[in-house]
């Protein structure tokens, strides 16, 4: 699932151009079947050291059972079908891999609320652990450091000097979210994720996790990313 090459723009921070800011955490984007937040069928990771991107991954997901039918305005958004999924690791298989590359990393992502709660319902509707992960998101940064029309990922990734990537192809919309957080790392000069969010006034959260492990049966009333 290659994402298909972005531009910079002359002056901005390219792949892996560091811009003096000792920033780590790891970016994320999940795409969903359909209206349930469990429905991940897609996943997209970039890590960020010292400010430097170092490395992108990314791959495709069986969704839960229960949760796996794909949604024709899902399907219109990032293009993935049911078939597409077929020879993918299930959500329980591929969470190692998942969990491997993020580490102990504070996660960011776009809407964050959205891609944190894709984690947590998916794990609940096949009853896997998760980490009590960190995160901040970088929509709620964008609010406060940038003065712009829009605030989707598009939008937000040009001022932060992104351009021209394939808009929900998870793995793009990653690294776009990362040179997005980076961007505004250098704007307010912090040195690390936390900084940037006491800068930025926004909160640096924590997905919650149950003392017991639930299991959920029904699809979950969805938080759209569909606009950011």
């Amino acid at each position: 699932m290659p994402a298909s090459p972005a531009r910079l723009r002359t002056g901005a921070l390219a792949h892996g151009d560091s811009g003096g800011v000792p920033l780590d955490f790891t970016a994320i984007d999940f795409e969903t079947a359909n209206s349930s937040n469990a429905s991940a069928c897609a996943v997209g990771l970039t890590r960020v050291r010292d400010g430097r991107v170092v490395a992108t991954a990314g791959w495709l997901i069986q969704p839960p059972p229960g949760h796996d039918r794909f949604f024709e305005l899902n399907t219109r958004i990032h293009g993935l079908r049911a078939e597409d999924v077929v020879q993918a690791k299930t959500w329980s298989e591929q969470l190692e891999d998942l969990a491997a590359f993020a580490g102990t990393d504070v996660l960011v992502a776009h809407n964050a609320g959205f891609d944190m709660m894709v984690l947590r319902r998916a794990c609940e509707a096949t009853g896997d652990l998760y980490a009590p992960y960190r995160y901040v998101c970088s929509l709620q940064v964008a609010r406060k450091l940038y003065d712009l029309d829009s605030y989707r990922l598009p939008s937000v990734a040009a001022a932060a000097g992104f351009i021209d990537f394939p808009h929900h192809d998870p793995i793009a919309d990653a690294l776009a979210c990362a040179h997005i957080m980076i961007d505004a790392a250098n704007r307010v000069g912090a040195n690390d994720i936390g900084a940037l969010a006491e800068l930025a006034g926004v909160r640096t959260s924590r997905i919650f996790v149950p003392e017991k492990p639930v299991l959920v049966d029904q699809p979950q009333l969805p938080l759209f990313s569909a606009l950011v």
